[in-house]
């Protein structure tokens, strides 16, 4: 009873940190569901999958009244994406469990890296290039 009490938690977690930063849940999810619940990481992995749709159809439901969602950029994603999810899958189920979450932790802090870096370009831009005169080839 307690492990449906603390995945609840994790749910309501989970899904105010995706909707709010736009993460869709697996960064919240993985790492608990591996480090709370116990479950191996490629278990962790797949049960984020199935979690995250309920997260992405309601979020993306919640945000069409803005209008920020990118409907044609989403379906040519989720359409590429059904050529890798399934070897990608196959791939993972063979890879030990210390590759397997090594591969997670680096990821997730490459995009944290990533991530900072933007921000902080974002708060310190340069300023514009003047433009350049007509007929100028010059870099």
């Amino acid at each position: 009873m307690t492990a449906y009490v603390v995945a609840a938690l994790m749910g309501v977690v989970g899904g105010f940190v995706a909707a709010l930063a736009g993460v869709g849940g697996g960064i919240i999810f993985v790492p608990a569901f591996a480090l709370v619940l116990g479950l191996t990481q490629v278990m962790a992995q797949a049960t984020s999958l199935l979690a995250i749709v309920v997260v992405a159809i309601l979020g993306t439901w919640q945000q069409r009244h803005t209008g920020d969602v990118r409907f044609r950029d989403a379906a040519i994603i989720g359409v590429g994406s059904l050529v890798t999810v399934v070897l990608a899958a196959m791939v993972a189920d063979a890879l030990p469990e210390p590759v397997l979450r090594g591969m997670f932790a680096v990821f997730m802090v490459v995009i944290a890296i990533r991530m900072w870096r933007g921000a902080e370009r974002d708060a310190h831009p340069r300023p514009p290039r003047p433009p350049r005169p007509p007929g100028s080839n010059q870099r």
